[in-house]
């Protein structure tokens, strides 16, 4: 028996056919209800802006200092995903607070007790977080403490008053520093005059007090600052144990006591030999409020991982915290420190967890609004399908309307049904309707032979 069937090639073709048809009509038949759903998800994209800007600018201070170091590593941090931090440099924690309020960075390490907590409140600032302490360092050569005269060994610091008349380096005018002093040395009954100040830049200060050029220095800074690393190690430098440090820290709520424990600089030297009692503030992250959310919650991320350690005066995950910030803690920072991340953080890429974070409420909403709307788009397929059958009916009912004229031009009806029943076999509809087309041909056959009886 003789195989009947198409070739292969055409039978693929008209696969192919059907095919692309089908997508054709599924995708026409969907059409308003997908464009409607990107028109809302374009404007909601529009409106909540979730991709933060590629470049934010962090204050960090002076160059070799702490907070120099720590941007350092932020700017690394970031940079993996794809943020490029602009590092700004300041005389300190004042000029850092002034470079926020100012608008000229998004982002600033800021020391506990610089800033105005009421009024940077009002302005919209807010702190993503308490990082560090920040002891107060009084290093000093012992030799000044000796007397003219007086020999044997210098007499140990027993309190901020033996500063009396020395040359003592409080830091640049930016950096804060100048004013904690003031204010420590007047809950000592002295002023600012009982000294020779001087205001170098912490390298330059660190170099003269080596020379002898100062009697002593004070910074405020993280035991990262690579001139405190220095100082801590050198032959005829001292650290000032403050004997008052409970005290003054009653006094002044923004600072705390520390200890540095005894081989905390180095144990193979026993560095230092004894526990020292420091006076320290605490350092937070601070932001504006204008500044993108999804950058405070990169920075929160970044604070968690940076400072999350045991470090010289705390214990691991002492920090980052909320409990010490001054000002109101962003949404964002106490979400990364106090809350759980979201699953998806730890699959997805930055931008597109962001994405998703911002975006979820609308994805869902819009989920919500679709599948009602869904439900139309089987009924519009099968009417576009049916269409392509339905339409050549119109042709079929005006062929059988002029059958009934007088005299009836058969051969005419005729060569009309013959092409009618021609169109209607190149007609390519799936398979699941197929029984509509072979209809519509047995309906134009049964009209031909109607016309045929006509003509007996």
């Amino acid at each position: 028996m003789a195989d009947i069937r198409p070739p292969v090639t055409q039978r693929l073709r008209l696969t192919i056919r059907l095919w692309v048809l089908s997508v054709r009509d599924m995708l026409a038949s969907a059409g308003p209800v997908m464009l409607l759903a990107g028109a809302l998800l374009a404007a909601a994209y529009w409106w909540l802006d979730p991709q933060p800007p590629r470049t934010v600018t962090l204050a960090t201070g002076p160059a070799g200092s702490a907070y120099a170091e720590f941007g350092q590593r932020y700017a690394r941090a970031l940079e993996r995903d794809g943020i490029h931090v602009q590092l700004l440099t300041t005389e300190g924690t004042a000029g850092n607070l002034l470079a926020l309020r100012e608008g000229r960075a998004d982002v600033a390490f800021v020391r506990g007790g610089s800033d105005d907590t009421a009024a940077d409140a009002d302005a919209g600032l807010m702190s993503l977080g308490a990082l560090f302490y920040e002891p107060v360092w009084l290093f000093y050569r012992p030799a000044a403490l000796q007397r003219p005269g007086r020999r044997g060994p210098p007499p140990a610091f027993t309190s901020l008053t033996q500063l009396r008349g020395l040359r003592v380096n409080i830091d640049q005018a930016g950096s804060g520093v100048p004013e904690l002093v003031r204010r420590l040395l007047q809950a000592n009954g002295l002023d600012t005059g009982a000294l020779t100040q001087r205001q170098f830049a912490p390298e330059v200060a660190a170099q003269a007090l080596l020379s002898g050029k100062l009697d002593a220095l004070v910074l405020v800074t993280a035991p990262e600052s690579p001139v405190v690393q220095r100082l801590l190690q050198q032959p005829g430098i001292a650290l000032a144990d403050l004997p008052q440090a409970d005290a003054l820290a009653r006094r002044f709520p923004f600072l705390q006591t520390v200890t540095l424990p005894r081989g905390m600089v180095d144990l193979a030297r026993d560095l230092p030999r004894q526990d020292i009692g420091l006076l320290a503030a605490t350092t937070a992250l601070l932001t504006r409020e204008d500044t993108h959310p999804a950058l405070r919650q990169l920075f929160a991320q970044t604070a968690q991982q940076l400072h999350g350690g045991a470090g010289w005066f705390n214990r691991a995950r002492d920090f980052p915290n909320t409990r010490t910030s001054e000002l109101p803690v962003s949404p964002e920072g106490d979400r990364a420190i106090n809350g759980t991340p979201p699953f998806w953080q730890r699959f997805l890429p930055f931008w597109a967890s962001n994405l998703l974070e911002r975006m979820w409420l609308v994805i869902g909403g819009l989920i919500v609004l679709l599948l009602p709307l869904s439900r139309v788009v089987p009924p519009l397929y099968t009417y576009r399908v049916r269409q392509r059958v339905f339409r050549w009916y119109a042709r079929l009912r005006e062929v059988e309307a002029r059958m009934e004229a007088q005299p009836v031009p058969v051969q005419e009806l005729l060569d009309e049904l013959d092409e009618l029943d021609r169109v209607a076999s190149q007609i390519n509809i799936p398979l699941a309707h197929a029984d509509e087309l072979y209809t519509l041909r047995s309906n134009i056959e049964k009209t031909r032979r109607r016309l045929l009886s006509h003509t007996h």
